[in-house]
């Protein structure tokens, strides 16, 4: 028969107070475990999913390659057979199969940019504003104006409403305003982004784009 051991209130206390200390040591160990796991199938994941995202860029970038070297004579003829040329080169090209099943798109988006003469242009046409008479007509214009004037996200003006703006100053026939327009267009400078292609399937509900990008698939 096993032996009682007679403890004083203070030594009872002294050894709950050790029992709950390795118990939460225990617990703390066992949670230092968990996050030393979670940290190593996070590194053995991420290493995974990258190796593996790498691989599947560099295959999508020698397809690409591959791809516009092989229009790259059909694209030759397509300027010496359609005359479709144009200062700076065409930025895209579209080729449909002769059944209309498939169609395929490459080339370069365009860029919309100015040079930096653009401002004083700018400058121009605001100065004109201010030269204008105080009545509704003038309030009317220069609103119109101010609304052409503006910027898209990156911080550009955009080539349709300078359009708008060339029209306006056409049928307001003034000369500085006419000289502002000016200068604003002869500052456009676009230019390629990255080349790019599209492949398209045709359905009974149009053109399927085949998803290349990893947040459409």
């Amino acid at each position: 028969m096993e032996e009682q051991v007679m403890m004083t209130p203070e030594e009872r206390a002294e050894y709950e107070e050790f029992k709950a200390k390795k118990a939460q040591e225990r617990e703390e160990a066992a949670r230092k475990a968990q996050r030393e796991e979670y940290a190593r199938l996070v590194n053995d994941e991420v290493a995974a999913a990258v190796a593996q995202l790498g691989e599947l860029s560099e295959q999508m970038r020698m397809i690409k390659d591959t791809i516009f070297d092989n229009f790259r004579t059909i694209l030759k003829m397509k300027d010496e057979v359609m005359h479709l040329s144009r200062e700076g080169g065409q930025y895209t090209h579209t080729f449909t199969s002769s059944d209309s099943r498939y169609r395929i798109t490459l080339g370069n988006r365009v860029v919309d940019d100015y040079r930096d003469t653009v401002e004083d242009g700018i400058a121009i046409v605001k100065k004109y504003l201010q030269s204008l008479a105080k009545d509704q007509d003038s309030a009317d214009l220069v609103e119109t104006v101010m609304h052409l004037l503006s910027r898209n996200k990156r911080g550009v003006l955009q080539p349709s409403r300078v359009i708008q703006l060339r029209q306006l100053a056409e049928r307001r026939k003034d000369d500085v305003l006419l000289e502002g327009v000016k200068i604003i267009e002869e500052s456009y400078q676009p230019y390629a982004s990255r080349t790019f292609v599209q492949a398209q399937v045709k359905e009974a509900t149009g053109w399927a784009t085949i998803p290349l990008n990893m947040t459409e698939v």
